[in-house]
């Protein structure tokens, strides 16, 4: 059995059974249904259409549950003629799937959730094992985010920024459960820009692919977070790097720069240098102004300040952090990198402390106390 064909193929049977009548929620529930079917019939009698089989199963099973449900379903569903088995529908709804399921009614974790499930082809109990949380409680996200786009069509154009913004926070998630999301985000990405020619998809992706390039390095054998400055830059994925920037530079010459564009150009400057030393932190400054104007985001003023550091000292660092919120994320662990480049070791060590009470994860907050502990050492010499 093909599951990454089947995978493939379940937005597409899904859109066509949303556009012949049934709600989402439905045609999910007997798209779902036919793939278990698949599992048990093409074995031994593999389809020569495996779309349009899935299809003909599909809607029969949605039609099946509507008429033994009318009277819980509240309308009627009017079919003259069942469809036939035959080839699928030509036109594809993968793309409009995928704006459906980052509907802004719907919460960033519910979005994600169902983005994961109905475009990802990814069970509940793998959305879950991924998310660490328990199946039901997935399930539930899932109905609940089913229920509130049950009533919406495909009439409006989609919001290519929600769905890169699902996609960008499926990809955050990290490493996880059975199924990585990184890996996962990276593949639909992939698909949706196969799909659409828009600059700020291909920045996704080449920012992706670039951070994803770097994950042999980030963390020790015993599971220490290792900082970009020591990672083993042999161990990154130069494979992907290369595609990475390749995707990158051909979004640049469209000339319609956004944010993804920006970080991606960061992190290919980051990829670029064989050594830390080597880094040009100049051009990675350019870059954030440019995100900062992008965007007027506190998190890339946060970023940028570090950079203007290594770029221009410490101080200039310390300088660009004080106009910020010092309760802004990972504030606290910025302003204590700076301190100690500046030759502060007890203001650092007291930074670094602070700043693992709030990390926000387990890694890393392991990683700033022991930061901490290591100034601390020092200064009882």
């Amino acid at each position: 059995m093909d599951e990454t064909l089947l995978r493939r193929l379940t937005p597409a049977v899904i859109g066509i059974l949303v556009r012949r009548g049934a709600d989402f929620a439905a045609a999910e529930d007997a798209v779902q249904d036919s793939l278990v079917e698949a599992v048990r019939v093409w074995p031994g009698s593999p389809s020569q259409d495996p779309k349009g089989w899935l299809v003909t199963v599909a809607w029969r099973k949605f039609l099946d549950a509507a008429r033994a449900d009318t009277s819980r379903r509240h309308r009627e569903v009017r079919v003259e003629v069942e469809p036939v088995p035959g080839p699928g529908e030509a036109v594809d709804d993968t793309l409009q799937l995928y704006f459906l399921c980052a509907h802004p009614s719907l919460t960033p974790a519910s979005a994600v959730a169902l983005t994961l499930r109905a475009v990802g082809g990814l069970t509940t109990r793998q959305i879950a094992q991924a998310y660490l949380v328990p199946e039901a409680t997935m399930a539930q996200r899932i109905s609940r985010a089913k229920r509130t786009i049950s009533g919406v069509r495909f009439n409006q154009p989609g919001d290519v920024a929600t769905v890169l913004r699902v996609l960008y926070l499926v990809f955050n998630e990290g490493y996880s459960g059975d199924v990585d999301l990184a890996d996962e985000a990276i593949r639909l990405t992939r698909q949706l820009a196969v799909k659409t020619y828009h600059e700020e998809v291909a920045g996704l992706l080449a920012l992706m692919l670039l951070h994803h390039a770097r994950r042999p390095a980030r963390t020790a054998p015993d599971g220490r977070l290792v900082p970009l400055a020591e990672q083993d830059r042999s161990l990154w994925n130069t494979r992907l790097i290369a595609e990475g920037v390749d995707v990158l530079q051909t979004a640049l010459t469209r000339d319609r720069l956004g944010e993804f564009q920006a970080q991606a150009a960061i992190a290919a400057l980051h990829a670029d240098a064989q050594t830390a030393e080597e880094t040009d932190w100049v051009q990675i400054v350019e870059w954030y102004d440019e995100l900062v104007r992008l965007t007027d985001s506190p998190v890339a003023r946060l970023n940028r300040a570090v950079a203007v550091g290594e770029a221009d000292g410490p101080r200039a660092g310390l300088a660009a952090l004080a106009g910020l919120d010092p309760a802004l994320p990972r504030h606290a662990a910025a302003a204590a990198y700076l301190h100690e480049r500046d030759g502060d070791p007890v203001t650092a060590a007291r930074l670094y402390a602070e700043a693992a009470r709030s990390a926000p994860s387990l890694p890393e907050r392991d990683h700033l106390t022991r930061q901490a502990a290591r100034l601390n050492a020092r200064l009882r010499r």
